[in-house]
């Protein structure tokens, strides 16, 4: 017979899985140097900007983050997977 974990335990180790959301985006440079990122969600989407594409990036990271935050991963954009 295989071991029967605690129920606390799967609780515990479901509430700690991550999900990782592949968000399509677009980095534009304006005249100035800086750079703009967008990436289209439902409802609009979110938006970067910065000196550098690593920044504008991280910029728009923050954005999403927020975003998620409030609204959720949209479905189109996630998976969800059943743990048994």
């Amino acid at each position: 017979m295989g071991h029967v974990a605690d129920p606390d335990t799967i609780r515990r180790t479901v509430d700690a899985i991550s999900r990782v959301v592949h968000v399509p985006y677009s980095i534009e440079q304006d005249e100035t140097g800086w750079f703009c990122a967008h990436a289209t969600l439902p409802g609009d989407g979110a938006n970067g900007e910065g000196r550098t594409r690593g920044e504008v990036i991280e910029n728009l990271r923050t954005a999403l983050e927020g975003w998620f935050a409030e609204f959720g991963a949209p479905d189109e954009l996630t998976v969800t997977v059943g743990v048994a």
